[in-house]
């Protein structure tokens, strides 16, 4: 019953986002996704407020710009497109008691461990993580980690969001000898440089080891008109999580192609990694292939491949970037 309630919600949202509806206001768009999150996965209302305060911090926080947002698939095709209950589809009670929470996958090496073994999890789905719920957008990489923090998680760093594509936890492999000494955008290069022509020979995708279009959720446009980043002119243009099945790593993390691209900590020395519980964190990492990839492939963007520091900042920067097409994943420690 919980799942027909939210997916009721999910396709009210549709009906007044996508397509010519008329479009709603912001915050009543972010308070149906907030009733969606909390009954897909039973958030508490003292989690949920700490989501709201941050939520209404920003003009610009939700799933994208109502006014000119055109979603390509509503919910309800969405849900005829997987072919059943998502709740039964995506729903992992192992996955479950390992992580703690709902829509959740650990993060191991299938080759040696179990994922009873596994010391991390990653979001199924980009935020909110409810499965056919379309992408949070316009968020700062600040806000993605006060966010993710908020429910007892937090902000992954590279090499794990790198690994949730891959298909297995990798070691750390930041060169950070290579950004000693040296201004932060000198040091991403750096190390950039030296990660992508190291990985590059065994470059994959989430889905296998050649790009694909039609795999994920990769075929919708640019608002006409789109002038490269204004919340007025650029839509959100997004498909629901989850609707395309076989966008799916090996470990079960879904979307990490395409959809929206994701925020990530880049830890420039050792005391700025998230995963060994830093809350000082590094520079910002802007994550995978977004919703126009099949028409406009603006970078590479296999599983490994580190970008340049577009817009770079420390992530906590209260000015970090924010755009239509970039959202977030969130990450808990487990065991």
């Amino acid at each position: 019953m919980g799942w027909i309630r939210t997916a009721a919600l999910a396709v009210c949202t549709a009906a007044l986002a996508g397509g010519g509806a008329a479009a709603q206001t912001l915050s009543e768009n972010n308070e149906r996704m907030f009733r969606q999150m909390q009954q897909a996965r039973d958030l508490s209302d003292a989690t949920m407020a700490r989501i709201r305060a941050i939520f209404a911090e920003s003009p610009y926080i939700g799933q994208g710009n109502p006014s000119i947002t055109r979603h390509p698939m509503t919910p309800e095709q969405a849900r005829a497109r997987i072919g059943g209950d998502p709740e039964d589809i995506y729903r992992n009670p192992r996955f479950e008691r390992i992580c703690g929470a709902p829509y959740m996958v650990p993060l191991y090496d299938p080759e040696t461990e179990r994922p009873e073994d596994a010391t991390v999890c990653a979001d199924m789905f980009e935020y909110p993580n409810v499965p056919l719920a379309y992408p949070v957008t316009w968020v700062r990489a600040s806000e993605a980690a006060q966010l993710c923090a908020a429910e007892g998680k937090r902000i992954g760093d590279a090499h794990e969001w790198e690994s949730a594509s891959a298909g297995r936890l990798l070691d750390p492999d930041y060169r950070f000898d290579l950004a000693q000494g040296v201004g932060a955008s000198s040091a991403v290069s750096r190390m950039r440089n030296w990660h992508n022509q190291h990985y590059g020979p065994t470059r994959r995708w989430s889905y296998g080891t050649s790009y694909q279009s039609g795999i994920c959720a990769t075929g919708s446009s640019k608002s006409p008109g789109c002038d490269g980043g204004s919340f007025a002119q650029c839509g959100s243009n997004t498909y629901p999580a989850g609707s395309f099945p076989q966008c799916r790593s090996p470990l079960g993390v879904y979307d990490i192609d395409g959809n929206a691209a994701e925020h990530m900590n880049l830890p420039l020395a050792p005391d700025q990694m998230a995963s060994r519980g830093s809350t000082t964190l590094g520079v910002t990492e802007m994550k995978g292939s977004w919703f126009i990839w099949d028409t406009i492939r603006a970078h590479e963007d296999w599983s490994r491949w580190r970008a340049p520091f577009w817009h770079g900042s420390r992530v906590m920067s209260p000015s970090s970037h924010r755009n239509y097409h970039l959202g977030f994943r969130c990450f808990r420690d487990v065991g």
